[in-house]
């Protein structure tokens, strides 16, 4: 990572360096390996608007049409739906998509993306469970207890973690697990000898058009903006996973549960996409906040 000229950009360095010490300066790998993805609009169906409630409609029927390895979401302001479909959509699967559109189809936007959309499994800080390894997203609190978040698919994989592939120096144990439908987890800190530094100073939604950074131990750190909000995405084993954030910021195999942040803003936790940080990608991540609440602990 490149020196930061601001305070706080030096805070937000120095924290992440901190995670890496504080588990090992570990790195984290992935399950599923994406292929190369360069984000490539390949049809733009023609220019219509809908209301909202029609917008809404049509993303549920997209959701019925059960086409793996497609994206999409509601962009209200401009009135359409836009799609990203991945390399294993084939013509006659995304004919059958918008088939089942029928007439609303002038409002759907379709985008072909090379690569298969796959949950990432891994990434920030490493951890390791069973046969697998993750990454850790944001250390939490609820009280005077500690945990971190990452991606439910990990939590669904492993009761415990730890930081090394031998599993010597355990984390703690997997308090609670969401995936698919959503994809968070939390971990409790159970070893006293680690430590569990914090930094953010708020959990926000995220915006359109915003500059973010996502920090994996495969890759590093990356940036990217925000492209869509609230986005459904039905990966290639069928999983479907609702209400995330879509960005053009790449990732890799290694690169899931790790953090999505914006300076000081904790955002989100890497779900899945593909691609790599050699040609770019398209990627999705669950926001942080959804997970926040639904566990009743707090970013800090």
């Amino acid at each position: 990572m490149r020196t930061m000229r601001t305070t706080a950009r030096t805070g937000t360095t120095r924290r992440f360096r901190l995670l890496a010490a504080a588990l090992g300066l570990l790195t984290a790998t992935a399950v599923a390996t994406p292929v190369a993805a360069a984000t490539s609009p390949a049809a733009t169906s023609p220019v219509g608007t809908a209301k909202p409630e029609q917008l809404s409609a049509i993303s549920d029927t997209i959701l019925k049409a059960e086409v793996n390895g497609t994206a999409w979401y509601v962009d209200e302001t401009a009135g359409r739906v836009v799609v990203t479909a991945d390399s294993t959509v084939t013509p006659l699967a995304l004919a059958k998509l918008m088939s089942a559109v029928g007439p609303n189809a002038p409002t759907v936007d379709v985008h072909r993306v090379p690569g298969v959309f796959a949950p990432l499994v891994a990434a920030g800080d490493a951890i390791y469970g069973g046969q697998y390894r993750c990454s850790l997203g944001f250390n939490v609190v609820s009280g005077s207890t500690h945990y971190f978040l990452t991606a439910g698919h990990c939590g669904n994989v492993a009761p415990d973690w730890y930081t090394d592939l031998n599993h010597t120096t355990r984390i703690g144990p997997t308090i609670s697990s969401t995936f698919p439908g959503h994809d968070y987890a939390l971990v409790r800190y159970d070893n006293s000898a680690l430590s569990h530094p914090g930094g953010f100073t708020s959990a926000p939604n995220a915006f359109v058009g915003e500059a973010v950074k996502r920090t994996g131990s495969t890759t590093g750190t990356h940036g990217g903006t925000v492209t869509g909000l609230n986005a459904t995405v039905r990966y290639s084993d069928g999983s479907i996973v609702t209400g995330l954030i879509q960005t053009n910021v790449c990732a890799e195999a290694g690169d899931s549960g790790g953090p999505l942040y914006d300076d000081t803003k904790a955002l989100g936790l890497t779900s899945g996409g593909s691609g790599n940080c050699t040609s770019g990608g398209t990627t999705f991540y669950q926001p942080v906040n959804a997970a926040l609440s639904a566990y009743h602990v707090s970013v800090y």
